[in-house]
């Protein structure tokens, strides 16, 4: 795992969860853990005391994939799935249902194979909103934790999707502790333009947060990405703003621009993030085969924090 000197701020939120987890660490749906990184992945949850992975699938699969990854799979509890990865998915959906376990991860099926069960009318895990996904970066060259949505879920998002984007983003960033999460909402242009949809999604978004849509929240824009990240660029631009410079959150126009600006952060900016799927009943953790272990410990620390005391199986 990458050292806290690093990534002071993700290291920072895994000892929150430690602190949120001291003594009763809540259960986590470990689903199809059937490779060495799904194993480490467990592994590392229970050696930073943030989470208990109950590791759902078969059980033989699971046995091997743990000698493969040198994990003594004898510690976690194991919930045998007779059949596919997708077998495995809706079993663990139903675990969430039933309150068994407070957050979903994904092991080593396909994000679709996952994602269909959750989304499933009838026996997934939809809320009242729509899913969508954020990551949170540690950047080394920004001043705190920077928010990125929508850049998985959501390929081509109008503006009645960008709201719950923003509101499930929102949210997510006051369980971390940001009472006004200051949003920008970022185009190519800084300037509202009918030809450019992103610039029009916007002024709605901002005409929605004046009318206190999304509570206490600061949503500007259409910014262009120096702007949003840098107060210099927006002053020397001449724009005026509270946000430009010092964003809690960048709500992206779409899965392209966003898919390609958090590996930007990550491969050339030197960052790292943690993610989480938002919007139905529990956290749901997407994992890549390319992300850090720090990412995936910080992952799941992430969902920790984003569920409250009152949803832990068990709960009065």
């Amino acid at each position: 795992m990458a050292s806290a000197t690093s990534f002071p701020r993700l290291t920072a939120l895994v000892a929150r969860a430690q602190q949120r987890a001291s003594g009763q660490p809540p259960a986590i749906a470990l689903v199809h853990p059937c490779d060495a990184l799904a194993l480490q992945a467990a592994a590392g949850m229970v050696q930073a005391g943030i989470a208990r992975p109950m590791l759902v699938g078969a059980r033989s699969a699971i046995l091997k994939a743990a000698e493969s990854a040198g994990v003594d799979a004898t510690a976690f509890e194991i919930v045998h799935v007779q059949g596919s990865a997708n077998d495995a998915a809706r079993a663990a959906t139903a675990l969430a249902r039933q309150g068994a376990v407070t957050a979903l991860m994904k092991g080593s099926l396909h994000t679709d194979e996952l994602m269909s069960a959750v989304v499933d009318k009838a026996d997934g895990l939809r809320g009242s909103k729509r899913i969508t996904h954020a990551f949170v970066f540690d950047l080394p060259r920004y001043h705190k934790l920077l928010a990125l949505a929508d850049c998985v879920v959501n390929i081509a998002p109008d503006l009645r999707t960008k709201i719950d984007v923003v509101g499930n983003a929102v949210q997510l960033l006051r369980q971390l502790g940001t009472e006004q999460p200051k949003v920008a909402v970022v185009s190519a242009v800084e300037t509202v333009n009918p030809a450019i949809p992103a610039t029009v999604d916007a002024q709605g978004l901002v005409a929605h947060a004046a009318q206190g849509h999304f509570g206490n929240a600061l949503v500007e824009g259409p910014f262009g990405f120096d702007n949003a990240f840098s107060a210099e660029a927006a002053r020397i631009k001449g724009l005026k703003s509270v946000v430009a410079g010092d964003a809690d959150l960048m709500v992206m126009p779409d899965l392209n621009a966003g898919n390609m600006l958090y590996k930007s952060f990550v491969y050339v900016g030197g960052g790292d993030c943690a993610g989480l799927v938002l919007g139905a009943k529990v956290p749901v953790v997407l994992t890549s085969r390319a992300d850090s272990q720090l990412a995936r410990v910080a992952s799941v620390a992430l969902a920790v924090l984003a569920t409250r005391p009152d949803q832990a199986p068990g709960h009065p």
